[in-house]
Formats: C-alpha cells, sequence, structure tokens
C-alpha cells in the first residue's frame, strides 16, 4: 500500500536543506514577477499551512476525530489567487484551494481561516461557515460563498454573480453587495470542464461576452490531470477552451507560484478593465490522493507517483526563497516545522469544540433568518396609470389569470427596483402564453431579459443575482424544462443557507408554467404533471395558484418571502387555466377576476387554504387544475345527488398547512383527495400519511392521474382525473360512509 503523505512530509526538509530542488519551470524573476521577498514568503506560509491541514485532516481520520475531506495537496500554488483578488471580489472555489482561501484571509479581514479550517474537520458546531454540517471553504466576511461540492455546479451562479455587477453599475437603486469594478472568481478542476454545467455556465458567459455584455469572472481552471481516477487526455483543456468566442485564455504553471502571479494579475486585470470573462488554465498535480482512503495505486503507476511527488509546489517555492537569496533553506524549514506545530497544537484544542446535539439545531437554518431590506417606494399613481396606459381601462374589468398575472409582474417590477425578470422568450415576444407581454416595453432590457436556451445557466443566473442584492424572478418556460437544472435548486440554492449557517441566502420566485390539462399539447414537456422534483427540497416553498385573484396575492406573497426571509419560491402557474374564463358554462365569466391592486388589497399569508362551503357530507381537497374541476363537480353532486361538498384549495402545496388543512375538514365525514399530478410520488401521498397520522378515525381515498406520461389529444383525458371520475369517486366514498 502506497501512502505518499508520509514520503512528501519527511522528504520536504531534506531536500530543502540538500538543495534537492525540482528544476525551473519559467524563467520568471520576483522582479519580473512584481513580488516583493516578503511577500514570497507571505505566500509560502499559506502553501504550509495549506499542506499541515491536509496532514492534520489524515491524523484526525485515523484518530476518529475528523471525516471525510479532499484536500489541496499539490494545488497549493493557488495562494496566489488569494492575493490577486480583493475581498470584494465573490468567490466561488474550489475543494483544494485550501491555500487560496488562507491567503485571502490575509487581506486585512481578522479572519483566522486555519481555525476555520481546522473547526470544519472536526464537524464543530463552532465552525464559523457551515456550523457542523460539512467540510467547507467559505466566510461571510471573505465574500466566498460555501460550496459542499463544485464538480461544475458553481460556474452558472458565478456567472449570474458577474452579470449582477454589470447590472448594479445600471440600476443604482440595488444594494449590491459587491463594489461596481468587482470581478468573480470561480475555480474548479480540469475534470469538471467536461460537464455539461460547465459547459453550459463558459457558454453562456462567452455569449453575453460576444453581445458586448458586462461579463467580469475569471474561470480557473486547476489543472491536475486527473479526475478522481480518470485522467484528462493531454492538451484536451488547452484545445476545447483556448480561441472559445468571447473568452479571453490564458495559461501558467501553478507550480511556480511567480508564472502564477504574473498570470493571474493579468486575469484580473482584463477581467476588471474589461468587463470580460477570462479562462485561466492553471497546471498543478495532485498528491496524497483524491480524498479520504483513496488508494493510488490502484490506477497511477508507481512511476507517475514518485514523478508527482518530485515536483512537490511547495519545494518549487522553497527554491525560488533560497536561489533568490530571500530565505536560507534552515530558515525554510524552521517555517515549515513551526507551522506544524502550530497547527497541531490548534487541532488538539478544536477536537474539543461542541458538536451538533439535536436535529433541531442542525435543521436550524434550512429557512434564513429574516432579512431587514429597505422599505419599497410606493409607486406613484400617475406612475402606474402611464405604466399601464394601454390596459387601464380594463384593469377594473374581470380578467383572466394571465392577464392578472401580467399586471401583478409589471406592478413588482415598478414598485422594487431590484427586482429582474429572466428567461427564454419572455421579453420581445412577451412569453409563450402572454404572461410578460408589454413588460419588455415598458422596463426595458435591463430590467426584463431574453436569456439563452439553458435551464441550468437560467437559474444559476438567478442564484447569483440574489447573492448581490438583488430579487431574481426567472422563468423556467415549462414544468418539464426544471429537470434539465434540477441540481441548480436541489444542490445550490435550497442547500446555501444550511451549509452557511443562514449568512447566505438564495432568493428568488422560479415562475414555472406547468401541469397538464392542456388542449392540443402531448408528451411531458409541455403537458408535465409531476411536482416530485420540488417536494422534497427542504425549505423550499411551492406556491400553486388557482385562480387569478389568488395567483396576484401570492404572488405578491413570494415577493415578500424571498425579499425579507430570503427564500427560494417555485409559483407553479397552471398553464389550461391562464386563459380559462368560465367555471360552469360558455359565457359564465365565473373564473374571471378584477385584479386586485396591490394599495388595496391584503397580501395572503403563506400557507392560507381556501374553503369554500360549509357542507359537512364530504371534503374535498385540491389544488390548481384539480380544483376547478372539483368545483364543476361539487355542482353536479348538489344538484344530481343531493350532496353538500366542502371544497378546499391548498394552494400552498409546500410547506403544507397541516393544522389548517385537519381543521378544514374536521366538520366532514369524509374526505377525496383530488391529485392531478401522477399517483406515485404525487402530494395525494403525503396528504393520505397525514389524514392516517392525524385523523385516523376520518374516511379517506384519493383520485389521481395514472403514473404515465400525458398522451397527444383527447385521449390526455383518459390518465387524468376529470369531473366524471371526481363525482363517481364521491359517490363510492359516500357508500363507504353510509352503507
Amino acid at each position: 500500500m502506497h501512502d505518499s503523505a508520509e514520503p512528501i512530509h519527511v522528504n520536504f526538509c531534506r531536500r530543502v536543506l540538500a538543495r534537492d530542488f525540482p528544476p525551473v519551470l519559467a524563467e520568471v524573476s520576483p522582479e519580473d514577477a512584481g513580488l516583493s521577498g516578503s511577500e514570497l514568503v507571505d505566500l509560502f506560509d499559506s502553501q504550509a499551512k495549506s499542506r499541515h491541514l491536509d496532514l492534520t485532516a489524515r491524523w484526525l481520520r485515523a484518530r476518529n476525530q475528523g471525516f471525510y475531506t479532499i484536500g489541496s495537496a499539490g494545488h497549493e500554488g493557488n495562494a496566489v489567487f488569494g492575493k490577486a483578488f480583493r475581498t470584494t471580489d465573490m468567490a466561488f472555489l474550489h475543494y483544494r484551494d485550501g491555500a487560496l482561501m488562507i491567503q485571502r484571509g490575509k487581506q486585512g479581514t481578522g479572519e483566522d481561516t486555519v481555525r476555520d479550517i481546522l473547526l470544519s474537520l472536526v464537524a464543530a458546531a463552532t465552525d464559523p461557515v457551515s456550523g457542523g454540517r460539512h467540510k467547507i471553504l467559505g466566510s461571510k466576511a471573505l465574500l466566498v460563498p460555501p460550496q459542499t461540492s463544485t464538480v461544475a455546479s458553481h460556474l452558472p451562479k458565478a456567472v449570474g454573480a458577474a452579470h449582477a455587477i454589470g447590472l448594479a453599475r445600471v440600476l443604482k437603486d440595488v444594494d449590491s453587495l459587491m463594489p461596481p469594478d468587482s470581478v468573480v472568481l470561480c475555480s474548479f478542476g480540469d475534470a469538471s470542464v467536461n460537464h455539461s454545467t460547465a459547459q453550459g455556465a463558459i457558454n453562456t458567459a462567452g455569449w453575453a461576452a460576444y453581445q458586448n455584455s458586462p461579463m467580469p469572472v475569471v474561470f480557473i481552471c486547476e489543472d491536475n490531470g486527473i479526475g478522481i481516477s480518470t485522467p484528462t487526455p493531454s492538451g484536451w483543456i488547452r484545445a476545447s477552451l483556448a480561441g472559445r468566442a468571447g473568452l479571453h485564455y490564458l495559461y501558467c504553471d501553478g507550480l511556480d507560484v511567480l508564472d502564477a502571479w504574473r498570470t493571474a494579475v493579468a486575469a484580473v486585470h482584463h477581467a476588471r478593465q474589461n468587463r470580460q470573462p477570462v479562462f485561466l488554465h492553471v497546471r498543478m498535480i495532485r498528491l496524497m490522493g483524491h480524498a479520504g482512503s483513496d488508494m493510488e495505486t490502484a490506477y497511477r503507476n508507481a512511476e507517475d507517483l514518485e514523478w508527482a511527488e518530485s515536483q512537490d509546489p511547495l519545494l518549487h517555492t522553497a527554491r525560488i526563497l533560497v536561489e533568490h537569496d530571500i530565505l536560507s533553506p534552515a530558515a525554510v524549514c524552521d517555517l515549515y516545522r513551526g507551522i506544524e506545530a502550530e497547527i497541531t497544537a490548534l487541532a488538539e484544542r478544536v477536537v474539543a469544540e461542541p458538536k451538533l446535539a439535536s436535529a433541531a439545531a442542525i435543521m436550524a437554518p434550512i429557512i434564513p433568518p429574516p432579512r431587514t431590506p429597505a422599505p419599497a417606494p410606493a409607486p406613484a399613481e400617475s406612475r402606474r396609470e402611464a405604466l399601464f396606459a394601454r390596459e387601464w381601462n380594463v384593469m377594473a374589468k374581470p380578467r383572466t389569470m394571465a392577464h392578472l398575472l401580467n399586471y401583478a409582474l409589471a406592478d413588482i417590477l415598478l414598485q422594487y427596483p431590484e427586482t429582474i425578470l429572466f428567461g427564454e422568450d419572455v421579453g420581445r415576444k412577451g412569453g409563450v402564453y402572454g404572461i410578460t407581454d408589454g413588460l419588455y416595453r415598458k422596463f426595458g432590457a435591463v430590467r426584463v431579459t431574453d436569456t439563452l436556451l439553458d435551464e441550468q445557466s437560467i437559474l444559476g443566473m438567478a442564484i447569483g443575482l440574489g447573492l448581490n442584492g438583488f430579487i431574481p424572478i426567472p422563468e423556467i418556460q415549462f414544468l418539464a424544462y426544471v429537470h434539465n437544472a434540477e441540481d441548480q435548486i436541489r444542490g445550490e440554492a435550497a442547500t446555501l443557507p444550511f451549509f452557511s449557517s443562514g449568512r447566505y441566502a438564495n432568493p428568488m420566485i422560479i415562475r414555472v408554467p406547468g401541469l397538464a390539462y392542456q388542449r392540443g399539447f402531448g408528451g411531458h414537456f409541455h403537458n408535465d404533471n409531476s411536482l416530485a422534483v420540488f417536494r422534497d427540497i427542504p425549505g423550499l416553498v411551492i406556491a400553486c395558484p388557482s385562480n387569478g385573484a389568488d395567483a396576484v396575492r401570492m404572488l405578491r406573497a413570494c415577493l415578500r418571502l424571498a425579499r425579507e426571509e430570503g427564500r427560494v419560491v417555485a409559483f407553479i402557474e397552471p398553464i389550461a387555466l391562464y386563459h380559462t374564463a368560465d367555471l360552469y358554462e360558455p359565457g359564465d365569466g365565473l373564473w374571471l377576476s378584477v385584479y386586485p391592486s396591490p394599495e388595496n388589497v391584503v397580501e395572503m399569508p403563506p400557507g392560507e387554504i381556501s374553503v369554500r362551503g360549509e357542507g359537512e357530507d364530504l371534503a374535498i381537497v385540491s389544488y390548481a387544475n384539480g380544483f376547478y374541476l372539483s368545483l364543476k363537480a361539487a355542482r353536479v353532486l348538489r344538484d344530481k345527488h343531493g350532496m353538500d361538498c366542502r371544497m378546499i384549495d391548498l394552494r400552498w402545496l409546500a410547506p403544507l398547512n397541516q393544522s389548517a388543512l385537519l381543521e378544514a375538514v374536521a366538520p366532514c365525514r369524509a374526505v377525496l383527495v383530488v391529485d392531478e399530478c401522477r399517483r406515485t410520488g404525487s402530494l395525494s401521498e403525503a396528504l393520505m400519511t397525514l389524514f392516517a397520522e392525524r385523523a385516523p378515525d376520518q374516511r379517506c381515498a384519493r383520485l389521481t392521474a395514472e403514473d404515465s406520461f400525458i398522451p397527444l389529444g383527447a385521449a390526455a383525458e383518459l390518465v387524468l382525473p376529470d369531473v366524471a371520475g371526481i363525482v363517481r369517486e364521491v359517490l363510492a366514498l359516500r357508500q363507504k360512509v353510509i352503507p
């Protein structure tokens, strides 16, 4: 068994004292690079601290006092990036960026990054980043949103954060976290470049720059030539990224801090001055395996491992210090050993720090702490009248959900300058269903933006905007398209408060047209009836209105949740009800609503259910299209069967207001759940469980869609709940209650 950690550690001082250094990699002097002797010593200090943290992590695990972690050994040259970027340049870091983090912490913020990383290694509740929830590189003071895994998933939000800098320069009323001349740093490994998420983000950055849209982001690819156990083809990164449209490509050797520093300065300068994206390709090596107990000998030969160990970046920096008479070999070793003693002693102390001890403590930051945003100015009536000039004469008349959502979005954009609406075709076209019609004309391309066709980039854009003071309102054009990018919600947006102990949040309202019952559409792409992708994400709010008036009030409540609580909200809009006007007969207009003007209507509190009728024969619980169909069925049951049903519209699907629902159905003899989503994985499963656990004496049944995709045409009705089916289920349930 080959364990390289001990030989690397022991050989360092042996080789330094013997002046047995690896050869010069780049003919760059400290003067050429613009680094003083003291600055080089400081960089070596960060590199050595990162190395000793990796070594400490290994013996902590051996003593069962530490946990799985991915170390930075071989990547310590990234310390130069911790120096080249400002702490006001938001940084999305690779998990091998220990030296970068330590160096960044030296920029006068008072952060003890070494101690913070040690606390993270032992899962201490006092860890100021994740509070003992994960080993993470992050810091609020250093503007480093923590990442749990950086296999490309952080690139889209880095692009979004860079875009947010440019927007904030134009929209002066936004309370931007980053100064106008900031850039964004985003680092990752060579294997991650092949991920579709990385390709999409890099393409998005280039796409924006190609159109002269500001995109000040530096992508740093730390290329160690291997992804876990799979080698990256030699030359692949350069061949695939150099020459990409809109992208400025630079290369340096990360083993040589002089070359890396000189190139890093050039990269930062280009991004800051030209507001354009840079792809900085950095050669690295990987030492001490991928992570944890990884045994490299299973996939790397001895010669390869020995060569990598001989190229230790700390030896390269030591050579520079010695050959340029900055430190003697003995002084280098004294510094190295002093750091070892310091970190060892500190580690012995942090292992005694308290750990998370209850489920409540663990879950506390899933919902971010309340925020206190500046009060939004109330728009003058004259501005509203001018804004709605074309609609003013009809706004007081009953209108469809589509019209009312359009008015509500316009009012939100008018009153809240930090709100940004974007997505595929939402601008000039006004959306596939006309929901954003006219908003581009009213507010311009900065506030209402057409994006490229990439859902990962759309949601990543939202995360980045939210991190820089905006309230993003992205649209995913169809419900099924969410699956192309669900990790941006599940793995990024929703987890950030949890893994930052509430210090960071991703406020956003994701508008998602969806659900079934569209006439003339088939397939799961345009007629999808599954919300399972959202339902198991902790902290996510799911709003799903059935009518226009509710949609407006709920959308305003969602805005407050995002703005004041930093919440991530999925606002599901039932497409089939967008333009529905009638309920019972053609021309009755009973599904139209008058626009609830923001100054006259009280906001709907999240979780508020709607109860129609006081009947006690049976309660029908549903939402969206299911509620609409249930109202139709209720009239049939009343007129033809003499039944008085109580109708309940859930409206808020997560978090589910269980107490209000149980109270609403309590007087009824039976409950029918009507769920337009599939039987497996639908909300109906949770509702049936709720009734079984909390109301076991109440007879319950459910009617759902079949476990099927939606076919084209009239055949769709065969796999979805309909009025006749609801009536049939209610009558069957009554027979069981009243034999």
